[in-house]
């Protein structure tokens, strides 16, 4: 059974993240090479909400007793499976994956071009993740 209060709180701190990196992004990728602050909060608090979504994947996985996932996109896979995401939702998150590994381990910097992207356009896939979320859970009420 879902542990909704802790996907609750999750769902509260995903939107929490997004928010600061809509408060954090500039208007240009230009901007956000010139602005090494912003540039660094955008992708702390992206690599933080792509954490969060992977989070609760897992929780989801394991409350329902589905198989595991062995990598965090394979979470998103699972998810999808059991339709408790929409396949466009998916395909982004997995891919926002390789944006979360980069910040998190530092590997070779990251692309300010794909940051600003992710900063303008890949917001949207987060909420579309949490609202599929919480909608998914209250269906299991």
């Amino acid at each position: 059974m879902v542990n909704r209060t802790l996907i609750s709180t999750k769902l509260a701190e995903l939107a929490d993240r997004v928010a600061r990196v809509r408060a954090c992004r500039t208007s240009t990728e230009a901007e956000l090479k010139g602005d090494r602050n912003a540039a660094e909060l955008v992708a702390f608090n992206l690599m933080l909400a792509v954490q969060i979504c992977a989070d609760i994947a897992s929780h989801l996985i394991a409350d329902e007793g589905w198989s595991v996932a062995r990598t965090i996109g394979e979470g998103f896979a699972r998810l999808e499976e059991h339709q408790v995401i929409p396949s466009d939702v998916a395909v982004a998150l997995r891919n926002a994956v390789g944006l979360r590994n980069v910040v998190a381990h530092g590997y070779a910097g990251v692309d300010l071009a794909l940051l600003h992207l992710a900063a303008t356009r890949g917001v949207d896939d987060l909420d579309s993740f949490a609202r599929s979320i919480a909608g998914w859970v209250l269906k299991q009420a």
